[in-house]
């Protein structure tokens, strides 16, 4: 018989876990969904389907996909968890089987030496696949229609590295729009710390690349260019020997400072080079490009790593990181005060210059626990910030960017961004025009039940 969830903030209102998978046709729409959206939005985000065994990390819940599809001014709705082997060996239990971030110790010995992969982080489409994500191990992949799990993909067998079974892939791989190429790494507590991969537009697996760091670090993101990829190393560092003594993995060692990497795209291990700059954590840069001897960077930076029971130092703002490869040097300026995260673009500039980017913010006083109640939009050449404030108790989760025809200029489009609402307890979707995200909705999609916070999400188009 499953145990009760314990009282714990990250597993109560809107962080409590559906314990349920369902699905609703022809959802109730108010306004018009715009011609041109066709297509999926799929997201992740954690939903343990049992009490947890020890201490609980927001991060440790087993992935729930939510995915809305349109068809013809239609949407329809529907949930499933993804049933990795750790999510299928616990219901087959009956309980939780495996510790978490803050209680590893927690484990059971029956599942000693299986992956605790949860594939809760991100969902992308790519090369007729869709794969959930985590960054710990191998993808998921999914039926893009029924959200049916087909079981972990490791590219043809060609995903390994060394010391591991199998590769371990970021939850933030990098789609370039140029190439159809996806960009992607893997890292790790142990040796090789960092792999650096690339897959074809056909999905193969067609480069690895083992690379040194300054110290094993938790990376969660990464950033790319048309000519070089961005590998930042925080001093957020791996701990074995605390968890080998029942302790947490991770600690926050500030006197390091921040290193980060710049490798030429095409280039090898010795043409990686190390810049050094302020203590900082960054979960989610917004987007890079490449100026001659300069990288420049927008990034979402807090000044310590947060959820991870440090002091409070404020919210994440948005920052601009400018790499100046001939000085040997880097720039930080910080474009915005506003508390924002989950940056996002027109993934159709990946690694370009670009003039648009959105985020969620937090423009009233919250609770300063994911309590956004904004989405953002911001013009990076006026260095203009517009945005669509939500009504009292209601939050937003991550915006979307979809473009509603094919060659339509950067940022016409639409943004697709989740939203709760605290005093009915249920989610509803919201298109926003992107140009004009402070207008009302073009449509605003209701659910009849609630999608808890998450993480990330992407659309599949028809």
């Amino acid at each position: 018989m499953s145990r009760p969830f314990p009282a714990d903030p990250y597993l109560e209102g809107n962080f409590a876990p559906l314990g349920f998978e369902c699905d609703a046709n022809d959802l109730v729409i108010r306004g018009e969904i715009p011609r041109g959206l066709e297509g999926a939005l799929y997201r992740n985000g954690a939903n343990p389907q049992f009490a947890p065994r020890g201490r609980y990390h927001w991060f440790d819940g087993d992935g729930m996909i939510h995915g809305f599809f349109f068809e013809n001014g239609r949407v329809s709705y529907r949930n499933r968890w993804v049933r990795t082997e750790k999510w299928q060996r616990e219901r087959a239990a009956g309980e939780a089987l495996f510790g978490g971030l803050a209680d590893m110790g927690a484990t059971d010995p029956s599942v000693a030496g299986v992956s605790g992969n949860t594939a809760n982080t991100n969902i992308v489409w790519h090369a007729g696949r869709l794969l959930a994500l985590w960054e710990g191990g191998l993808p998921s992949e999914l039926d893009p229609h029924t959200l049916e799990t087909r079981g972990t993909w490791d590219f043809a067998g060609r995903f390994a590295r060394r010391n591991h079974e199998t590769g371990i892939m970021t939850a933030h791989p990098k789609l370039d729009p140029r190439t159809g190429e996806m960009l992607m790494f893997g890292y790790s507590a142990i040796e090789p710390y960092l792999v650096y991969n690339v897959v074809d537009a056909r999905g193969a697996l067609v480069r690895s690349v083992e690379l040194d760091v300054p110290w094993p670090s938790m990376m969660h993101d990464f950033i790319t260019t048309a000519e070089h990829v961005i590998f930042p190393v925080f001093p957020l560092v791996f701990d074995l020997a605390a968890v080998a003594n029942g302790g947490a993995p991770l600690s926050w060692q500030p006197e390091r400072g921040t290193r980060i990497g710049v490798l030429p795209r095409n280039g090898g291990a010795e043409d990686l080079r190390w810049f050094e700059t302020d203590p900082c954590f960054v979960f989610h840069p917004m987007n890079a490009h490449s100026e001659g001897e300069r990288v420049v960077c927008e990034v979402a930076r807090s000044p310590v790593v947060p959820l991870f029971g440090l002091p409070d130092q404020g919210p994440p703002n948005l920052w601009r990181w400018t790499i100046d490869l001939a000085r040997g040097d880097v720039r930080q300026e910080r474009l915005d005060d506003a508390a924002m995260e989950f940056p996002r673009l027109d993934e159709r500039y990946t690694g370009l210059r670009y003039r648009h980017g959105y985020a969620v913010g937090r423009l009233r006083t919250g609770d300063g626990r994911l309590s956004f109640d904004s989405v953002l939009h911001y013009n990076l050449e006026t260095g203009s910030r517009s945005a669509h404030v939500l009504p009292e108790r209601c939050y937003t989760g991550e915006p979307v960017f979809v473009p509603l025809r094919p060659g339509a200029p950067e940022g016409e489009g639409v943004l697709l961004a989740t939203v709760y609402r605290e005093a009915e307890h249920r989610s509803d979707l919201l298109v926003l025009d992107a140009e004009n995200v402070e207008k009302d909705p073009l449509a605003t999609i209701e659910l009849p039940v609630r999608i808890p916070f998450g993480f990330h999400g992407n659309w599949r188009p028809a």
